[in-house]
């Protein structure tokens, strides 16, 4: 009995020093990548975005394990002189609130829906006066802007490395753990206290896959930020539950009827082309896919230019330029 309460003593000892070490990093986070944009309420909750350039709305969404600091690195530059560019966290990240009280704590397994983001981001973006807007997602964020398309108004889509199809298998190990109860709630305070540079530049490097990321990248994009116990949670729970969404949305793709440029690189491990953005581009009545030969999961970075072309073309498309 005596060896049984000094075992519990010293769990609760080093649970309490690695939460200590994890709240110290995640403050420095936060001081080091404060909110770039401003605060809008929905029914609320705060939605972070970032409001720049002049011309046809153009609202970018990014993808898994990110916040808005992936498209402002250098791609907002490159459009803002002809888009009135509107950039958000997507909910449970970065600086933007869950949906709803059920996606937070340590304990809770399910992750919003693409609709139930695109939903709330859609009601901040008409908070800001957008209402017919060009609608980019990369990643996890081609997910919500598929959402968006079906639910929401919108001139035309643009789909970066989208997970928008189901795909067959089951996620990684990580991802599994994570998405538990149990898992969600016990691994991510030793991930923030103790991930280092190391394993941070090795995740950033298999997302670039084969290429590799720009300099400044790391330092810019706020990992720190990534790393904080509640955006790992919902991070898993959003990927570990998206598959079911988008087999329920796969069904509503013939009817989405407006323009969709699809891009995608064929050497993308992450989000597979073939399983992807090639069958999506079946499905969809007026779709445009671009392949980019030898280009991975980051096609915004590696291959900027055409990823503006084809927002460009998705704007003559629409009739917006």
């Amino acid at each position: 009995m005596i060896a049984l309460a000094a075992a519990a003593a010293f769990l609760a000892g080093c649970t309490a020093l690695v939460d200590r070490r994890a709240d110290t990093k995640e403050a420095a986070a936060r001081a080091e990548y404060p909110p770039l944009g401003q605060f809008v309420e929905v029914d609320g909750r705060r939605v972070h975005a970032l409001v720049t350039g002049s011309g046809p709305d153009l609202v970018l969404i990014h993808g898994a394990s990110g916040n808005m600091r992936d498209f402002t690195f250098r791609f907002v530059d490159r459009v803002k002189d002809r888009y009135r560019v509107i950039v958000f966290d997507r909910p449970g990240l970065g600086y933007t609130d869950h949906a709803a009280d059920r996606y937070a704590g340590a304990f809770a397994r399910q992750g919003e829906s693409p609709a139930e983001q695109a939903a709330m981001l859609n009601a901040a973006a008409e908070k800001l006066g957008v209402r017919n807007p060009i609608v980019l997602g990369h990643s996890y964020g081609g997910s919500v802007a598929m959402a968006w398309g079906l639910d929401h108004p919108a001139a035309a889509l643009v789909i970066v490395s989208g997970a928008t199809m189901p795909w067959p298998g089951s996620l990684g190990t990580s991802y599994k753990v994570l998405g538990t109860s149990l898992g969600g709630a016990v691994v991510p305070p030793f991930v923030t206290a103790f991930a280092g540079e190391d394993t941070i530049a090795d995740a950033v490097a298999g997302i670039f896959a084969p290429q590799s990321a720009p300099d400044g990248y790391i330092d810019y994009v706020g990992t720190g930020l990534t790393l904080r116990r509640a955006s790992l949670r919902a991070n898993a729970r959003q990927v570990n539950t998206l598959r079911p969404h988008v087999v329920e949305m796969s069904k509503r793709y013939p009817t989405l009827d407006l323009p969709v440029e699809l891009v995608h690189g064929d050497t993308d491990d992450t989000v597979p082309l073939d399983i992807h953005s090639q069958p999506l581009s079946a499905l969809l009545p007026d779709a445009n896919l671009t392949v980019l030969p030898g280009i991975g999961h980051m096609p915004h970075h590696v291959a900027p230019e055409a990823v503006t072309a084809a927002i460009d073309r998705a704007a003559r498309r629409a009739g917006v330029r």
